[in-house]
């Protein structure tokens, strides 16, 4: 009986109250969970497999977790997000973790797996163990070999990332015709890979190809025949071909494509598919011109003046150009930034902020998943003092003021926004939070919070909760900051700046066609009547009153000042064939 009363304060409080309430999101962490999942013999407790209804799951930073425990597939089938970082899984997943039919979003970084055979992986192959899995996350392990069947397990898979484990291969099943159709950003910095098959040009979405500090001594040709590849990285790789070595050093994506598509130094493989493809682009320019001279050229015209344009402001062209640099802690918390200038927004007529900021709400909604991929913070250029820098704070020591709000403590305004959250679904009755605010248990348990910081040590973003008053957009606001964060992937990043910008262009064009509708009677739009920025007024007469706006490019260094990456590069803004991009 006295064992059993000691035993008794090992309860879960938290399992009691999701299941009361029945929740659809949970998190373990803190320093109490040590203790309860040792005495549970370094597994999750069966209770937690009696709750049907979760959708996100994360247990983080438990030294003593060695396994999830039987039960997992079983007692959680709508599991969308399980998160298991900074724990001490290993050395393999016994019993394996699928089939999950529901798993979207799969986090194993940071623990000590060195396998996923069969049995003590991730799923079954056949029937498919992870069916609808887009991301699958096992950086900071100690793999030394990846699940031959980890294709068959999980077929839709978007993003693999398998930085910082011990790999020197890929299974060739992964680069079959057609194995992972989907996967648009594959990650593998800092193992041991001694090669790379050629076969990887199979996979037809790949966007994103990271394989940086491993020891790779060729780069296949055939990586040039990725159809949608934007962004690679070899750095740190000893390649026999030296050119090629300092090409990978500092030159961007489409130099090196190409120069493995002429088959390297010699010209050989590719040269005479390089030379058609030259003679087809002079056959169609031709083409062109004679519709031009033959009158059949009106409708292209008419086309013409309804595109959107874009200009691009390199770098090099800026005398001033804007930039952001990231602090090392933010690795751990959210690593991913891209930034961007827009100038030339006409946001005064009408209704066009209000259309801007619910374009914004929408991406949020949509492309960011409620800002659980991703966040997008807009900010009034004038009110920016750079160079920024984008770094991670303890909650009780980062400030802000957010919109709307007072200056606050972060780790204050976060339980605010937690308590009005929990109110607001008591009051509608709902059994979890709104969509809008699960994006606040992104950070639950972390030690520090991501910032941007500017020249004059102000937080002028918070991600993924809120941007500071100081910067506001407002109706006079006509030059930008853009800013996306994320903890997914950088990929993500630019996708989602991609589309705010055309958004943007959109928006820029319809209001500057629609000015004479008597839609500037908004005060505030009459006191800065006839005030333009420079880039504005000089480029207005470009396109006959539909000027194009201007993408200034953003770096983003690292401590020593070296390139993490550039926003918009020669890549980006490839959105819709209605979009003109003057780079």
């Amino acid at each position: 009986m006295a064992a059993a009363a000691a035993a008794a304060p090992e309860a879960w409080p938290e399992l009691e109250l999701a299941e009361r309430e029945r929740r659809r999101e949970l998190l373990l962490t803190g320093p109490g969970l040590e203790q309860r999942v040792r005495a549970a013999g370094g597994r999750l407790p069966p209770r937690l497999f009696t709750l049907p209804l979760l959708h996100y799951l994360e247990v983080s930073g438990c030294g003593s977790l060695r396994e999830p425990g039987p039960g997992l597939a079983q007692g959680l089938p709508q599991l969308h997000s399980l998160v298991l970082r900074r724990n001490a899984l290993g050395p393999g997943l016994s019993p394996e973790l699928g089939p999950l039919p529901a798993l979207r979003v799969l986090d194993l970084s940071g623990n000590a797996l060195e396998a996923l055979p069969p049995g003590q992986g991730l799923g079954p192959a056949e029937p498919p163990g992870l069916p609808q899995l887009q991301s699958l996350n096992l950086s900071g392990n100690r793999l030394r070999e990846l699940p031959a069947d980890l294709a068959l397990c999980a077929p839709r898979l978007q993003t693999l990332n398998l930085t910082g484990n011990c790999l020197d291969s890929f299974p060739a099943a992964l680069f079959r015709p057609g194995a992972l159709p989907l996967l648009s950003e594959l990650a593998a910095a800092d193992n041991r890979l001694r090669e790379l098959s050629p076969d990887i040009s199979h996979l037809a979405s790949l966007k994103t190809l990271d394989l940086s500090n491993n020891q790779l001594s060729e780069i296949p040709a055939e990586l040039a025949d990725c159809p949608k590849l934007k962004e690679i990285n070899f750095r740190g790789n000893r390649l026999r071909d030296k050119r090629l070595e300092k090409m990978v050093s500092g030159c961007q994506t489409r130099s090196i494509l190409e120069y493995l598509r002429a088959g390297g130094r010699g010209g050989g493989r590719g040269r005479g598919r390089a030379e058609g493809a030259d003679k087809e682009e002079g056959r169609r320019k031709r083409r062109e011109r004679r519709k031009q001279e033959s009158g059949e050229g009106e409708e292209a015209a008419v086309d013409e003046a309804s595109r959107l344009l874009l200009r691009v402001l390199h770098v090099s062209e800026n005398p001033a150009p804007l930039m952001v640099r990231v602090s090392p802690e933010v690795k751990d918390v959210r690593p991913f930034i891209v930034g961007a200038v827009v100038r030339g927004m006409d946001l005064r007529p009408g209704n066009a902020l209000k259309q801007f900021l619910s374009s914004q709400t929408k991406l949020h909604e949509d492309l960011c998943e409620k800002r659980t991929v991703a966040t997008i913070a807009t900010h009034d250029l004038r009110a920016v003092r750079g160079p920024l820098l984008y770094a991670a704070r303890p909650p009780q020591d980062l400030k802000i003021i957010p919109l709307g709000r007072r200056e606050v403590k972060a780790k204050d305004l976060v339980r605010q926004l937690q308590l009005e959250a929990e109110e607001h679904r008591k009051q509608k009755k709902r059994q979890n939070v709104s969509g809008l605010h699960r994006y606040l248990h992104l950070l639950d348990g972390k030690e520090n919070y991501p910032c941007l910081v500017d020249a004059e040590g102000d937080v002028i973003s918070f991600p993924p909760i809120t941007n500071s008053e100081k910067t506001k957009i407002k109706k006079t606001t006509c030059d930008l900051f853009l800013e996306v964060t994320s903890a997914t992937s950088l990929q993500i990043c630019k996708d989602i700046m991609d589309t705010l910008i055309l958004k943007m262009a959109e928006i820029n064009k319809y209001t500057s066609e629609n000015k004479e509708e008597g839609s500037l009677s908004d005060p505030e739009a009459d006191a800065v009547s006839g005030q333009l920025s420079g880039p504005r007024a000089t480029l207005g007469a470009e396109s006959d009153g539909s000027p194009p706006l201007v993408v200034e490019q953003v770096r983003v260094v690292d401590e020593e000042g070296h390139l993490k990456v550039v926003y918009p590069s020669k890549t980006d803004l490839d959105i819709a064939a209605h979009v003109t991009v003057i780079r």
